[in-house]
């Protein structure tokens, strides 16, 4: 059969990303299925009341249910592309102006005077940085500022100098005083000025975004809350620098489990499971988790921050979980140690778009870790009461066989799991003197004696689009076979680039994939002229949804038994043979219930970005003929 006649029309569907945020804060305006509503009262993490702005009319609204409104398509930015199709000069550029801007964002008042000083500090116009902070803040993403395409020409949108040389004096003379006045006496008062001028008054969102980039240390300070500035501002002993506020710095790391699990099937041990866990170091909330039975790697960074950043009420309901876990919103710093899976390229670019700082642990500084290491440790204590537990050393474990009383499946210990998660989250935690769940409350609410820290993270409209940007990336070239990343993939959506060059090196141009080393029976291809990503299938259709690992295991016992031709149809034979193997021998083995427990969680492909609830099946009887099962041949595959 012809490799240009297997595609089917689901892999011509192509997916959009999109790295819009939906802001949940006063004044912001959200979507709700064709409804346009303006936020203006937030009750708790799951409710706010919004104006309609057709009607007028006040409504409740479920945060969950709330969707971005559309911004207006600019030609020539490159928003919402792969990030791996920039070149390194062009990255390098865009880092370049970040950087630039970077202390307005953070660090000033943003007076004109200081824009200026900037400006000729960095040797650019002010108008240039102007341009740069609000390129910025419009798109949230660094890539907004990687040089635009020749011939795009700016529209007229931008505010005058004069504008915004009104709106920081105006800020700085009437809103950041003692008297303490309102922002919506502050957008009046640059109004009756503007108008005085005869100058077009700025929109009251401009003069909002301006306000909110002014650091909070300084607006306490110069609205007379000298007091409040300093005790929130200045760390205490113990305390983790920069940790001020809900998600100013997370933390991940991976340990191993103390617990024995066992198999779905067979119900015997298997081993222990590998746990990455994120944190909050300001309300010590769980940010998110990944399990794998594999040793940590890029795939389980990259899930365990996707989980991290996304809202977790699908993850709730895909384990029948009544509860809240209100944690959501990309972290300011991501501090982790200095192993391999966090220092990777595309992982390190991933974060800078979204602008999260990596720090990595100073080297022989373990105190850098230990909000962490003490999380892990809490939780490791919990699960030593459970059947099959290792303990955490071998005096407590003496006399206990933990393979013999091991009991919990994967399934069912990442259920205990999140369920003590939830509760640890309503705990008394000795450190912040009150429970994570109300401190992360007060950061975004506060109280009658706690002015809120800062506003309610934004919510990514699309999980899947975070979750491909941190997944790992390739560049290959488009044959007229398609492309090869260890296997051979075909689709329609490749055939006009098959042999193409790049018009400036002359040379094959190579596109960007994407792809779960979980599941190698289908790759990401992202169309650079559609901006859309396309999944792409195994040519060969026969070829099982296999995990990169067991693609390597059956090529590499190929080449050790000196097969003269090593192809897809032989590796695939074999990866179903080792299959039926482990299939036979799981009943006595160990190691061969761990990897066919591996089959099945890959197969589900339950992913933070698409929770996808897989239901529990009677074991399948192999046949005498084959030993094959169907349910083990996918003859498309998903990356969920």
């Amino acid at each position: 059969m012809n490799i240009y006649e297997i595609d089917t029309d689901e892999h011509l569907v192509p997916f959009e990303p999109s790295r819009e945020r939906v802001r949940v804060e006063v004044g912001e305006m959200v979507r709700r299925d064709k409804q346009v509503y303006r936020i203006v009262q937030l009750l708790d993490f799951q409710n706010v009341v919004g104006v309609e702005v057709e009607t007028g009319r006040s409504v409740s609204l479920r945060i969950p249910e709330l969707q971005p409104v559309e911004q207006e398509r600019v030609d020539g930015l490159y928003v919402n592309y792969d990030i791996s199709t920039i070149s390194s000069d062009e990255w390098a550029v865009a880092q370049k102006r970040f950087s630039a801007i970077k202390p307005l964002l953070r660090d000033s008042v943003l007076p004109r005077s200081s824009v200026e000083a900037r400006a000729k500090e960095v040797g650019v116009d002010t108008a240039t940085l102007y341009r740069w902070l609000d390129r910025y803040q419009s798109w949230q993403e660094v890539l907004a500022l990687v040089p635009r395409k020749r011939g795009w020409q700016s529209g007229n949108s931008r505010l005058s100098a004069q504008a915004n040389q009104l709106i920081d004096e105006v800020v700085d003379k009437h809103y950041l005083t003692t008297q303490r006045h309102s922002v919506q006496s502050t957008i009046k008062e640059i109004e009756r000025q503007a108008k005085a001028l005869g100058l077009t008054p700025p929109s009251a969102s401009a003069i909002r975004t301006r306000i909110k980039r002014i650091p909070e240390k300084i607006v306490l300070r110069r609205r007379g809350f000298a007091d409040q500035a300093r005790n929130r501002h200045t760390p205490s002993v113990g305390q983790f620098p920069g940790a001020d506020y809900p998600l100013a710095v997370v933390q991940i790391d991976h340990t191993p489990i103390d617990l024995i699990i066992v198999d779905d099937r067979h119900r015997k041990p298997i081993g222990r499971l590998w746990l990455s866990l994120a944190i909050d170091l300001n309300s010590r909330m769980v940010d998110g988790y990944y399990l794998a039975l594999e040793e940590p790697s890029e795939i389980s960074v990259a899930m365990c921050l996707a989980h991290s950043i996304l809202p977790k009420e699908d993850w709730l309901n895909l384990h029948g979980i009544q509860g809240e876990w209100p944690v959501w919103g990309f972290p300011r710093v991501v501090h982790t140690d200095n192993g391999p899976d966090f220092r990777t390229e595309n992982f390190r670019r991933s974060c800078a778009n979204y602008n999260i700082e990596n720090q990595f642990r100073p080297v022989k500084r373990p105190k850098y870790g230990g909000h962490i290491e003490r999380l892990l440790g809490t939780f490791m204590r919990e699960l030593h009461a459970l059947p099959g537990t290792t303990h955490s050393n071998v005096s407590d474990r003496e006399g206990y066989d933990s393979d013999k009383h091991a009991a919990l499946t994967m399934s069912e210990f990442e259920e205990w799991l999140v369920r003590t998660i939830i509760l640890y989250h309503n705990n008394y935690h000795s450190a912040i003197y009150m429970s994570p769940a109300r401190k992360w409350h007060l950061g975004f609410f506060g109280s009658r004696e706690v002015d809120p820290l800062v506003s309610i993270p934004p919510r990514p409209a699309d999980p899947l689009t975070v979750q491909l940007d941190f997944m790992p990336s390739y560049r290959r070239t488009v044959q007229h076979y398609g492309v090869q990343l260890d296997v051979y993939y075909y689709s329609e959506a490749l055939r006009h680039w098959i042999g193409t060059t790049d018009p400036e090196t002359g040379q094959a141009r190579k596109f960007v994939f994407r792809r779960d080393p979980r599941d190698i029976s289908v790759i990401w291809f992202y169309d650079p002229v559609l901006k859309q990503y396309f999944r792409v299938p195994v040519a060969n259709q026969a070829f099982p949804a296999a995990t990169l690992w067991e693609f390597r295991a059956a090529k590499k016992q190929a080449v050790d038994e000196g097969r003269k031709h090593i192809d897809e149809a032989l590796i695939a034979r074999m990866i179903l043979e080792r299959r039926q193997i482990v299939d036979t021998a799981s009943a006595t083995t160990k190691k061969a219930r761990r990897d066919a427990q591996k089959n099945k969680v890959h197969s589900k492909n339950s992913t933070p970005a698409r929770p996808v609830k897989v239901p529990v099946e009677a074991p399948p009887s192999i046949s005498a003929s084959d030993g094959l099962l169907l349910d083990d041949v996918d003859l498309i595959g998903d990356i969920q």
